[in-house]
């Protein structure tokens, strides 16, 4: 019996090992058949005319009240609220001193108005673009929403749309279904961006802001619709976070600058996180084998990486300058900051790398890649930084 049982424990380790070593060598075609559709892409039909005058189509603008998931403020963690408060009493006080020096009044947080695009929540194969209204991928656009769109809570004017996002699959392919079908998407996207600049002040300074699918709308979004226009004065900063970016090979393209400081405005940041030890691999193979807006194959180009704790280009940063991570419970439905949990550095390749590997839930992605976890590592850094140029712009006018 004892001889039958061993090998059983043996049949089971060599089935895990060869199930492992195939998934391994086969995970792309694995992930392309379970999220690729297998259907012929069918054009999307454009959007009707004002169609973002309809507030259903926001899952955040003004108006939208208490509901609105981008007007979330979490707390800071019960262990971190006498830190928490005791930061701010020395903040208080280092201010009361600099002002007492020069005799001039803080500034308050001036208005400006977010676009934020959210990052893919479509993951069926039964569409190559997301019905409008369709559940599953709704419920999850929203908790993006609520974790990713709210460090920009302090703005006057928070604008999310919905759109009908390409699905996941369309980013395992090389098919020409999908390209079609991020053009489709990018073609909502457009259509909210010219309703919320028709329904923003002229002169309300502007934030756009986005994570991974939501990125790439918006890159395109600097090159076509903001890039050499009066809007291009009014930018605050363009967050184009979970999406990379080639400082030799696109930047030039988009007419903005990376951001440099911490106060410099009209700029770009961007980031991807990933613990340690980190394996990019196939993110670094993809990257390299993607062509820049210059036309050229990116390849071994350094990408951008904005250190999110200290908003500069590049750099490292202690875990005891994160002034707060968004860890949210098991249903991502809600969470609480913590401070001083995780440090950031930027290597030499461009990757934000982020310590040993934070607890925040099971959407670890492989090779310690943070991806989903992008903006929530660095949520009260996120919010501190858009205030900070939110001034720098308004004081350079």
């Amino acid at each position: 019996m004892a001889k039958k049982f061993l090998y059983f424990i043996a049949i089971c380790i060599v089935l895990f090992l060869v199930g492992r070593i195939g998934y391994e060598m086969f995970q792309d075609e694995l992930a392309e058949l379970a999220f690729v559709p297998s259907s012929e892409f069918t054009p999307t039909e454009p959007m009707e005319a004002n169609a973002y005058q309809d507030p259903a189509m926001w899952y955040s603008r003004p108006g939208i009240g208490v509901n609105d998931p981008a007007r979330w403020q979490p707390a800071y963690a019960e262990a971190n609220q006498d830190a928490a408060a005791e930061q701010v009493a020395v903040s208080a006080e280092a201010a009361s001193i600099a002002l007492q020096a020069d005799r001039r009044p803080m500034p308050p947080v001036p208005d400006y108005a977010v676009f934020f695009v959210h990052p893919t929540s479509y993951l069926s194969r039964d569409n190559w673009n997301a019905p409008i209204g369709e559940g599953e991928a709704e419920r999850i656009a929203r908790l993006y929403v609520r974790g990713m769109a709210s460090p920009f809570n302090s703005a006057s004017e928070i604008w999310a749309p919905r759109y009908r996002q390409a699905t996941m699959g369309s980013f395992l392919t090389d098919a020409p279904e999908a390209e079609q079908a991020i053009d489709a998407a990018y073609a909502d996207v457009v259509e909210a961006y010219r309703y919320f600049l028709s329904s923003v002040d002229d002169e309300t300074p502007i934030v756009l802001a986005g994570h991974s699918q939501g990125s790439l709308h918006l890159l395109r979004l600097l090159r076509e619709e903001v890039k050499d226009t009066p809007v291009a004065d009014r930018l605050v900063g363009a967050y184009v976070i979970g999406w990379p970016i080639s400082v030799e090979h696109d930047v030039p393209s988009l007419g903005f600058a990376a951001c440099a400081t911490a106060a410099q405005t009209g700029c770009i940041l961007s980031w991807s996180s990933f613990a340690e030890p980190a394996d990019p691999s196939r993110v670094i193979k993809t990257y390299a084998n993607s062509i820049g807006f210059d036309g050229e194959k990116r390849g071994t180009s350094k990408i951008l990486c904005t250190n999110p704790i200290t908003g500069t280009f590049g750099g490292a940063a202690d875990e005891s300058a994160n002034l707060g991570t968004l860890v949210p419970d098991d249903a991502m439905s809600t969470g609480e900051l913590v401070r001083g949990a995780v440090p950031a550095r930027c290597d030499d390749r461009g990757l934000l790398l982020i310590g040993d590997p934070p607890e925040l839930g099971s959407y670890v992605l492989p090779g310690n890649n943070y991806h989903v976890y992008d903006v929530p590592l660095f949520w009260a850094n996120t919010q501190a930084d858009v205030n900070r140029r939110a001034r720098a712009w308004a004081a350079a006018r």
